[in-house]
């Protein structure tokens, strides 16, 4: 998505060659109209795809998923949660993400009202990088009983082996920036 890596080029900050930062436009700050953008563009690409339900972890990935879920119709959207709270069902399904920028594990949950049986999902999220957060999210998805039919990735680092631990679960990966490697703490796409 051209409008996104030019985003990217302007507005992002590469940290040790290691880290993208992008907080001013999608993790912290939001530039709606951008992902707006995005949505649709997922919107597009998935078009070929049933989509009962759409699946995202909270904080950074519920703006994109929410524009994908306007795009394509006003899909269901449920939002996996990263700490247990006093309002957090018992009766929920339940997984360990370790998080690279976090360098942590913690467990995500989410109820398991909001993913019935035999539903298609599609997983959203903003980066890929090691797969864990995503794999563990159709880990998620499984237990249910659904199937996942695609995961939506805002950023890939496509240096890092997330892209191959999917693709070789058998899951259908789209991902709107694909970084081939950091340069100089410069970006440097997949063509």
């Amino acid at each position: 998505m051209e409008a996104l890596k030019q985003r990217i080029l302007q507005d992002g900050t590469i940290i040790d060659n290691r880290i993208l930062k992008i907080d001013n436009f999608l993790n912290h700050q939001i530039d709606t109209d951008l992902v707006l953008k995005m949505g649709e563009e997922f919107a597009k690409r998935l078009k070929d795809v049933r989509i009962d339900r759409i699946v995202t972890i909270e904080a950074s990935g519920i703006a994109v998923a929410f524009a994908a879920s306007v795009a394509m119709g006003n899909k269901p959207l449920v939002f996996a949660r990263k700490k247990k709270s006093l309002l957090t069902a018992a009766d929920v399904y339940m997984t360990d993400i370790y998080s690279y920028t976090k360098e942590e594990t913690y467990r995500a949950s989410i109820s398991r009202n909001y993913i019935k049986a035999g539903e298609k999902i599609l997983i959203i999220d903003d980066f890929l990088a090691s797969g864990a957060a995503a794999a563990g999210l159709a880990n998620i998805v499984e237990q249910a009983g659904a199937t996942v039919v695609a995961i939506g990735i805002v950023v890939e680092k496509s240096f890092q082996p997330g892209r191959k631990l999917l693709e070789d679960k058998g899951y259908r990966v789209e991902s709107l920036a694909r970084i081939e490697k950091f340069e100089d703490n410069k970006p440097v796409f997949v063509e």
